[in-house]
Parts: structure tokens; C-alpha cells; sequence
């Protein structure tokens, strides 16, 4: 896209967050070297989503490719280069680092076929999304993959390789958290805010949106409940 990427990755090893590093700094040295300038690329920390394998993936794939197409960037996704979809619909051949042989797999064994049914997937995604599916905007998957997996990331949350997004991923919306109840108190509030923070792990600035405050109030807030 124009001002971020998606990535699918499969990870044998809990070294995500090792390798997320490596690709954006490396990338980020080369760009700034071409374009003559310094400092940061990237904004903040990416962000992930853990995927059920067997019954969700082919359908991530099919929408990461479509993006430039719902954005209106370009009429199909044969016309975005920088995407996978020319390599795995044979239209071109891919990049080293592309693995491409499960996707196809789904279709058929013989390839010509399966790259053709392939097309035809991806043109029969345009208009669908996955985002109602997504779990504590972390886990993507059937009910039960995502229950099991709630109760292993809880009992791993301080492991700093597990995305805050994952660790917190049965966490309760602002809103529930939030109740009208809640904000006619402003005592109550505060020590929600606090526990927002603290317990769900909830960014200073999301919280501040949700209850449209100034971020820099969030924190004046808990500074003086930790004060207290």
C-alpha cells in the first residue's frame, strides 16, 4: 500500500518480533541510503494477527492481495506489482522468499490448473472482509482455535516476543469497560483508566480517543493515581 504493508508469515520458531526488527531496519537503511536521508521509516510497533491455519489463511491471502483494490489503487490485482498475487497466479515468477506451493495446494496439483482456479478466487473476494472475524484484533480462527489460545497467551502474557494486542486478546471493549455507569463517576473513571492500562493493556492514546480526551490528560491521570 502507499504508506504501510501487509506481510504473511509463517513461524516455526516465537521469533517474530526478532525478525520484524531485522526487516524493517534493514529496509529502513536502504531507503534512507537511496534517498539521501536519516532517521525513522516506520511508525511505531507493527502489528499482527495469529492465524488459524486450516480454515482461515487461504481466506487472508485472498484479501492482503485485494487491498490495493478496495483502496481503488488499481482496477485488478494483477496491475499491483508489489504484491504476491502476479507471482502465485503465474503470471510472473516469484521472489525467492515467496512460498507459494500451500496456496496453490488448495486448488489442485496439477499447476497451470490450480493457478487458474486460483484467479478465479481472488476475483470472487472483491467486496468481502474479514475484520468481523477477528478476535481482540489479534486472533483470527475458528471459536475453539481461539478459545484454546486466549487461555496459553494468559498464561504467557509477560513474554515480550507475544504483540500486546495477543497477550490482551480476551480483554473487554472500552465500552464495556467505559459504562455510562462508570463515567458519571469521576473517581470510578480514573481507576478504570488505570486499569485499562494496566491490567488489559490498553494505549494511553486508544483510551483518550475512546473518552475524547488529550492523551497527554490520560497520563496526568495515572501519574497522580500512582502519586496517591
Amino acid at each position: 500500500m502507499d504508506n504501510h504493508y501487509h506481510l504473511l508469515i509463517e513461524t516455526p520458531d516465537g521469533n517474530l518480533a526478532l525478525g520484524m526488527r531485522q526487516l524493517n531496519g534493514v529496509y529502513t537503511q536502504l531507503f534512507n541510503r537511496l534517498h539521501g536521508r536519516t532517521g525513522h521509516l516506520f511508525q511505531g510497533r507493527y502489528k499482527s494477527i495469529l492465524i488459524q491455519k486450516d480454515s482461515h489463511l487461504l481466506e487472508v491471502c485472498r484479501y492482503v492481495v485485494l487491498n490495493p483494490v478496495r483502496a481503488n489503487m488499481v482496477e485488478v490485482s494483477e496491475a499491483w506489482k508489489w504484491s504476491s498475487y502476479r507471482a502465485t497466479a503465474g503470471r510472473e515468477a516469484g521472489h525467492s522468499c515467496l512460498t507459494k506451493e500451500w496456496v496453490l495446494g488448495q486448488f489442485s496439483r496439477k499447476r497451470t490448473v490450480a493457478e487458474k482456479e486460483y484467479r478465479k478466487f481472488v476475483s470472487w473476494g472483491i467486496g468481502k472482509s474479514i475484520w468481523h472475524e477477528v478476535r481482540g484484533q489479534a486472533l483470527l480462527g475458528e471459536e475453539s482455535f481461539a478459545d484454546g489460545l486466549v487461555d496459553h497467551l494468559r498464561k504467557h502474557k509477560d513474554i515480550p516476543d507475544i504483540p500486546r494486542s495477543q497477550r490482551h486478546a480476551d480483554r473487554p471493549g472500552l465500552d464495556k469497560i467505559f459504562s455510562s455507569r462508570i463515567l458519571q463517576d469521576r473517581q470510578k473513571r480514573d481507576r478504570k483508566i488505570a486499569e485499562a492500562v494496566e491490567k488489559y493493556g490498553y494505549t494511553q492514546r486508544a483510551i483518550a480517543r475512546h473518552l475524547g480526551m488529550h492523551y497527554s490528560y490520560i497520563s496526568l491521570i495515572l501519574r497522580t493515581l500512582k502519586s496517591i
